[in-house]
C-alpha cells in the first residue's frame, strides 16, 4: 500500500511539472532573482552556481519522464545549465548531443546575438540516465521532447526569441528538434551535422578520402596507416603492455587485436576530422614510414587516434552515442584501397561492437530518412555550416526547393571545427545577419546591408574558446 501511494504522489508531481512547464505566464514577478524564478519551475533543482563578469551561471537538475509518451514510467534527471544575461536579451539553445560542460562557455551564436545560452546534456548520458536505464527509451524523438519540455518552462522567464544550436551530433540534435518541435525555435545553427540517409550506402566517404588535402598528404598518411598494421604484431606486444599498466580491459569489443585494428583504421579520419593540412608536414606525421622506428608510428597513432579509446574504459562514456548509431543514426563504412586486404581482420567495425551485449540493439532505416525529407521540404530558417576537410561532411544535410530562408555553407580549409567565423567574407556576413535577424537584435544598418553584420558581444578568450567537437568520436 505504501508502494502504490508513493507511486501516486510521484505521478501527481510529474504531471504538475508536465503541465507547469508549459505554462504561459512566469511564476515569479519580473522583479524577483533569477535564481528565484528558475528554482520556482516545478522539478528544477540547483546543483550550484558560478559567477562570471556579465553573466550568472547555474547547473540545475530538470526532471524528465523516461518515456515521454507515457510519463507513468518513471523520471530522471536531467542535468542543464543557464548561461544567464538579461531576460531581455534572446537564448540560444544549446547541446552537443553528449555530455554538458559544468563550466561557463559561449557558443558562436550566443556571442553573435550577446544572448542568453541554455544547455542540455543528452539523455543517457550520465549522470542524465536513468536508473535503470530502459534503452529502448533513448531515440531522437524522445530527445526531441527532453528540449521540448526545458524549452516550454523555460519561455515563460526568457520570452524573447530562441535560437537552437548544436555542433557534430548537437548538430544533429538541434535539426532532429527542429523536425519534430518546429515551432519551438525561431532559428537553427546546426555545425558540422552528419545527415546519414542510407545507413549502407557510404561511397561520398570514400570518394572523400580519395581527394581530400594534397596527394603528398594523402599519401603520407595512408603509409602510416598501413605501417601501423604491418607492425601489428610489435606493436600490439607495446599496446599490451599499455593495457596492463593502465588497467584497460577489451570485454566489449571483444579482444585488444581488435581494439588496436579500430585504433589504426581511425588514424587517416582522425586527422582530417581534428588537424589541418598543414599539419601534414609536423613531426607527429613521419615522412617515410617504413624507415620510421616502431616509436614514431605508436606516437604518430596513438596521437591522432588514441589507444585508450577501445578499451572498454574508453567506450563506456560513449555508450548512448553507439546505441543511437547502430539503431537510427546510422554510422559510416569505409575503404581502405592502399592497404592490402591480408592486413585488415575486422574492417571499419559496427557500432555493435561497441556497445556492451547486454543491451539490445535493432536498427531502423526510417529515422534518418524522414528527417532528411523533412529538412528538404520545411526548412525553414536554419543555416548549416560544414568544414570542407571534414569527413563527417561527406554526407550533409541538403536543402530541397521548398526550404525558406535556410542556407548550407562550407568553410573553406576548415575541419570538424568549422564554424560561422570561417567562412568566405560574403557567406559569413550574411550568416551572421540572419542570426541576428532570427534572434530579433538585428541593428537597422544590418538590416540594410549585411555586409555590416559583426557579432554583438566582443569575443572573450575564456567564454568563447572555439573547441573542436571533440565529443563526437572518431567512429562517432
Amino acid at each position: 500500500m505504501r508502494k502504490a501511494l508513493r507511486w501516486v504522489l510521484s505521478l501527481v508531481v510529474l504531471i504538475g511539472t508536465l503541465s507547469t512547464a508549459g505554462a504561459a505566464t512566469a511564476a515569479e514577478p519580473d522583479t524577483a532573482d533569477i535564481k528565484d524564478r528558475l528554482l520556482a519551475i516545478p522539478g528544477v533543482s540547483l546543483t550550484e552556481e558560478k559567477l562570471y563578469p556579465g553573466y550568472r551561471f547555474f547547473v540545475l537538475d530538470f526532471t524528465q519522464p523516461v518515456d515521454h509518451r507515457n510519463p507513468a514510467k518513471g523520471t530522471f534527471q536531467q542535468r542543464v545549465t543557464v548561461l544567464h544575461k538579461d531576460t531581455s536579451r534572446p537564448t540560444v539553445f544549446y547541446t552537443g548531443g553528449y555530455h554538458v560542460s559544468t563550466n561557463p562557455g559561449r557558443r558562436e551564436p550566443t556571442q553573435i546575438v550577446d544572448g542568453n545560452q541554455v544547455s542540455m546534456e543528452y539523455r543517457y548520458f550520465t549522470p542524465s540516465r536513468p536508473a535503470p536505464a530502459d534503452w529502448s527509451k533513448l531515440d531522437i524523438w524522445q530527445a526531441a521532447s527532453d528540449q521540448h519540455r526545458i524549452f516550454r518552462a523555460l519561455k515563460k522567464i526568457y520570452g524573447k526569441k530562441w535560437i537552437s544550436t548544436g555542433g557534430s551530433k548537437g548538430g544533429m540534435t538541434a535539426t532532429y528538434y527542429e523536425r519534430f518541435y518546429p515551432k519551438d525555435m525561431d532559428g537553427v545553427v546546426a555545425y558540422v551535422a552528419p545527415n546519414d540517409v542510407v545507413n549502407r550506402e557510404d561511397s561520398a566517404y570514400d570518394r572523400f578520402f580519395a581527394t581530400v588535402g594534397t596527394k603528398e598528404c594523402r599519401d603520407r598518411l595512408n603509409a602510416v596507416q598501413r605501417e601501423a598494421l604491418v607492425r601489428r604484431e610489435s606493436l600490439e606486444k607495446r599496446y599490451a603492455g599499455v593495457a596492463a599498466a593502465e588497467g584497460f580491459t577489451f570485454d566489449t569489443i571483444g579482444s585488444l587485436d581488435k581494439a588496436y585494428e579500430a585504433t589504426v583504421l581511425d588514424y587517416v579520419w582522425g586527422f582530417w576530422q581534428y588537424s589541418r593540412l598543414a599539419d601534414c608536414d609536423s613531426d607527429v606525421i613521419p615522412k617515410d614510414a617504413r624507415n620510421a622506428t616502431d616509436d614514431e608510428i605508436w606516437t604518430s597513432v596513438d596521437t591522432i587516434s588514441g589507444f585508450s579509446f577501445y578499451a572498454d574504459q574508453g567506450l563506456e562514456p560513449y555508450t548512448p552515442y553507439f546505441y543511437q548509431a547502430g539503431t537510427q543514426l546510422g554510422a559510416p563504412t569505409i575503404r581502405f584501397p592502399h592497404i592490402e586486404r591480408k592486413y585488415i581482420r575486422y574492417g571499419y567495425q559496427p557500432p555493435r561492437n561497441f556497445v556492451p551485449r547486454d543491451i539490445g540493439m535493432r536498427f531502423q532505416p526510417h529515422a534518418m530518412r524522414d528527417v532528411d525529407t523533412w529538412v528538404r521540404a520545411n526548412a525553414k530558417q536554419m543555416l548549416f555550416v560544414y568544414g570542407e576537410n571534414d569527413p563527417w561532411g561527406a554526407e550533409p544535410f541538403r536543402l530541397g526547393k521548398k526550404a525558406r530562408d535556410s542556407y548550407v555553407f562550407t568553410a573553406p580549409g576548415a575541419n570538424h571545427g568549422a564554424n560561422v567565423a570561417g567562412l568566405v567574407e560574403s557567406q559569413k556576413d550574411l550568416a551572421t545577419a540572419r542570426i541576428l535577424k532570427w534572434a530579433g537584435v538585428a541593428p537597422a544598418t544590418v538590416q540594410e546591408d549585411p555586409g555590416k553584420a559583426k557579432p554583438l558581444a566582443k569575443f572573450d578568450s575564456k567564454l568563447d574558446r572555439r573547441d573542436i567537437e571533440r565529443e563526437m568520436t572518431l567512429r562517432p
